[in-house]
């Protein structure tokens, strides 16, 4: 990990356990040998985090035929989760609560925001074999693209 603390290429992946939207625990250790998209939004029910995570719903048969498990997470709780996905029609992407201890993942991946109480926007790509291969921290009003993302994981096939 650098000096500023957040990760870069090249590092160990920081494992991690949070429940989905729907009660259900993912563990980023247990994925090993999958490639996991770990994209971080602010908060629910905003426009831009909206967008953000339709397009990993809208996208999940690409991600999928590339190898890759697309997950969202922020700071928000279950219940949260669970209403807003279903509002959005997010069925198949599991939507991560990194709500207690507040922000522990983000924090785990140097991308919390203390002034805001919420984590940077960004897409973290975690290869097979659990290092960290792409960073992409991205202005917090705006939607990633999603292109680039989807292009980086062709280059690895």
């Amino acid at each position: 990990m650098t000096g500023n603390g957040m990760v870069q290429p090249g590092d160990t992946a920081r494992n991690f356990s949070l429940k989905d939207q729907n009660d259900k625990t993912f563990d980023l250790y247990e994925q090993a040998g999958t490639c996991v998209l770990l994209s971080f939004h602010p908060l629910a029910w905003t426009e831009f985090c909206a967008a953000q995570m339709k397009s990993l719903e809208t996208n999940r048969e690409i991600f999928s035929s590339l190898g890759c498990i697309p997950v969202g997470i922020s700071v928000d709780s279950k219940p949260c989760k669970k209403e807003w996905a279903k509002s959005l029609g997010i069925i198949h992407t599991r939507l991560l609560c990194d709500f207690w201890p507040h922000g522990a993942v983000a924090q785990k991946y140097g991308i919390f925001r203390d002034e805001n109480g919420f984590s940077e926007r960004s897409n973290i790509i975690v290869d097979k074999n659990q290092n960290v291969i792409f960073v992409r921290i991205y202005p917090v009003h705006s939607v990633p693209d999603i292109t680039e993302v989807i292009g980086f994981l062709k280059t690895l096939k």
